[in-house]
């Protein structure tokens, strides 16, 4: 009999875990169950202004028959309410369904809700067809709010200002993007969004979401209330564990699935992976979780390829990032200074102001590095990015790289670039950051 690999969840995870599955033993009987009743998305596309998303199919990252084509059962509109690791069973929807191998991908669920939160008009960035509802809401939609200045959040913002909606962007914190960006960098962030339009409100908390007739009318909030006919809620999802809890599977202090190298549980024949797992981070193996859909889809990769038997490790992450904020674009990976400074890492820094493209070719941007290394080996532990537009996303990819090979800013400050005055300046702005790095690290 083949052996029987099951998958909880269908997002960015649940997908690698299937083709994973299917590429480790392509004999396996590979079954899928979905909660929701729609097919995978792209759900890092729902933020994205609707405008711009000409087909909502093109969201979707694959389809029930794409699912069939690779010889997987998908089981949609399925709930699934327990876990016997010592049966090898799950229950769905009340019946009983065995595995000889399970793959947890169940993603993430609403955390704590603001009174209010069930209001028309409060939108929970969740994925799904809601995307596909957004064009005509703001088309009418005066005044926005929208809670949580982290990625996701910003986006959302940089979707309703350039749609002409007088958009407020609600931050605990005291400034955007609170556990990836600097200060400094922040501040370029804010002062963009200031000079959009968009009115900031920091060190600011929702108390409520204010309703009249059953609509939103308003976003009470610890420094005031702010008229809004639009809500969205773009705040961090708490992980899905509560199935995998009641099973014994163990959860970390985190909040997610603790998992091995091979994304395998505490329970035998039990992998998980995505919004639900914890993963190490290569600075020193703090647990984290909630990561991007690139990291949902790898963990998912290798969590399925081992659960059908084949030998995938998945390595301890550097966190590549970059998102929209307004007119700016910014990156990073790793530690910054911030987070550097928390764990207590001592580091060198090093930075440069540089451009994109020859001067005096349209379209030239500023971009910002800053690079972080350790004192007297000068290996690189970090960077932040912000710039115009092009550039960044592909910087920080290759800076993640970088990090995790063991790069130094000697080995930066040496390196080659591409000139062409259309695409690329003369000096490389990472090079001339790792450049005035060494400097500082031999002066002291």
């Amino acid at each position: 009999m083949p052996r029987k690999t099951v998958i909880i969840g269908g997002g960015a995870a649940g997908l690698g875990a299937a083709g994973g599955a299917k590429l480790a033993d392509p004999s396996a009987e590979v079954v899928v169950y979905i909660r929701t009743a729609d097919a995978v998305y792209g759900s890092a596309g729902t933020p994205a202004d609707p405008a711009d998303v000409e087909d909502f199919e093109k969201l979707l990252v694959a389809d029930k028959q794409g699912y069939i084509d690779a010889g997987v059962t998908v089981n949609s509109g399925a709930d699934v309410t327990a876990i016997d690791t010592a049966a090898k069973t799950i229950t769905v929807d009340g019946a009983t369904v065995s595995y000889d191998s399970l793959v947890i991908a169940a993603g993430s669920g609403t955390g704590d809700t603001v009174p209010g939160s069930d209001l028309t008009g409060v939108f929970h960035v969740n994925g799904g067809r809601s995307v596909a509802e957004w064009n005509d809401v703001i088309a009418r939609t005066k005044s926005a709010v929208v809670v949580n200045a982290g990625g996701v959040g910003l986006e959302i913002v940089t979707a309703l200002a350039k749609r002409g909606v007088e958009t407020h962007l609600v931050e605990a914190a005291g400034q955007v993007l609170p556990t990836l960006l600097d200060p400094d960098f922040a501040a370029i962030v804010q002062d963009g969004w200031t000079e959009a339009g968009v009115h900031l409100h920091l060190n600011t908390s929702v108390e409520e979401f204010v309703g009249e007739g059953g609509a939103v009318r308003a976003v009470r909030t610890s420094d005031g209330e702010i008229v809004a006919d639009l809500v969205v809620v773009a705040t961090n999802r708490a992980a899905d564990t509560s199935v995998a809890a009641a099973a014994g599977i163990t959860v970390g202090p985190g909040g997610g699935i603790v998992v091995d190298d091979h994304m395998k549980t505490s329970a035998a024949g039990v992998w998980a992976a995505g919004d639900v797992a914890e993963v190490a981070h290569g600075g020193g193996a703090t647990p984290l979780l909630g990561l991007t859909t690139s990291h949902a889809f790898a963990e998912g990769r290798a969590a399925g390829t081992n659960a059908a038997g084949g030998d995938r490790v998945y390595k301890a992450v550097r966190i590549p990032w970059s998102t929209q904020a307004g007119v700016s674009v910014v990156g990073g990976t790793a530690f910054n200074e911030t987070s550097a400074t928390a764990a207590g890492i001592a580091y060198v820094k090093g930075e440069a102001q540089g451009i994109s493209r020859a001067r005096y070719y349209p379209g030239v941007n500023m971009v910002k590095v800053k690079l972080l290394a350790e004192p007297g080996t000068l290996r690189l532990i970090g960077a932040q990015l912000l710039g115009g537009g092009e550039g960044i996303k592909e910087r920080a990819n290759f800076l993640a790289q970088a990090v995790k090979s063991g790069l130094t800013l000697t080995d930066l400050s040496t390196a080659e670039n591409v000139y062409s005055p259309a695409i690329g300046a003369l000096n490389e702005p990472m090079v001339v950051a790792a450049t005035n790095g060494v400097a500082n690290a031999q002066k002291g």
